[in-house]
């Protein structure tokens, strides 16, 4: 029998890759984690991670783990879920970026969905300002965006770093102008390329704009330019661009929830504990996402 606790360390060290970072999300202790993962090993008999001081990398056998330790611990959420079922009831209007919308995001709305069966969800996805809009004029009642590392509104899920992606053999113009594949106004990513652009004197023009994150990867794989992205949800088929590009660092970005109006009901708290919860699965999964 796995101990689900220590699977539970276990995913959250192999989706951070890192033993300090999974510590952070699950609030524990750097140490009680990597005893954890050693007690798992124990149990299992078998090396699961390759670790140094600079990284960690899955073994064969941890790549097996890994798939199990999801199995099992969805099935004991199901479980879970069936015997813990609230009779909590309304609806909840709750918007997402694109940016984290094709990330795991379903598996958690759908725990959500298990725990809270008769809590109707309308889910609008839209750019993170656009959704801010929204739910200060009471169209929503909970967001799950992007702010600027630094601002103060929210309640913080994850950090991550916004850097430079492209597709393959994406390249400036040839007089060193670069091409921005951007998101229509207003549109954080959008305005912090730009500014980047401008103060480290670089010429740029908008060769492609695209209001989904579809048509933004579509225009980056065909080659029509760069964008700025959150690091941890780089679409498939794209990548960093090489630093003979030499463009200016973006700096950091920050994911959190906002509340609106309808953010003190009951449901909208539940919703917010889930997603706080399961902050380690939004990162990119293996379907097209931002």
């Amino acid at each position: 029998m796995f101990d689900p606790v220590q699977l539970r360390s276990f995913l959250a060290v192999t989706e951070a890759m890192s033993f300090t970072r999974a510590a952070e999300r699950l609030g524990l202790r750097q140490s009680t984690v990597s005893q954890h993962v050693r007690k798992l090993e124990e149990a299992a008999g078998r090396v699961l991670l390759l670790r140094d001081t600079h990284s960690v990398a899955l073994t064969e056998h941890g790549e097996a783990m890994l798939g199990f330790a999801r199995a099992i611990l969805d099935v004991q959420e199901r479980a879970v879920g069936h015997f813990a079922r609230s009779s909590l009831r309304g609806r909840l209007r709750f918007g997402v970026s694109e940016d984290v919308v094709l990330s795991e995001l379903p598996a958690v709305l759908r725990a959500f969905r298990r725990r809270h069966p008769y809590v109707d969800l309308e889910l609008t996805v839209e750019l993170s300002a656009t959704l801010q809009q929204r739910l200060a004029a009471g169209r929503l009642d909970l967001v799950l965006a992007k702010r600027l590392v630094g601002e103060a509104h929210g309640r913080l899920v994850r950090q991550d770093r916004l850097i430079w992606v492209g597709g393959p053999g994406a390249e400036p113009d040839t007089d060193g102008t670069v091409p921005l594949v951007v998101y229509p106004k207003p549109s954080i990513t959008r305005e912090r390329a730009m500014a980047a652009l401008q103060r480290d004197g670089r010429r740029w023009r908008i060769a492609c704009t695209s209001g989904s994150l579809t048509g933004v990867r579509a225009a980056a794989l065909a080659g029509l330019g760069v964008f700025a992205h959150a690091e941890g949800l780089v679409p498939i088929g794209l990548a960093p661009v090489g630093p003979h590009w030499g463009l200016p660092d973006l700096g950091g970005v920050d994911f959190v929830l906002l509340g609106g109006k309808g953010a003190d009901g009951e449901a909208a708290r539940a919703l917010a504990s889930a997603i706080v919860a399961d902050s380690g699965r939004l990162h990119r999964s293996g379907a097209l996402e931002s």
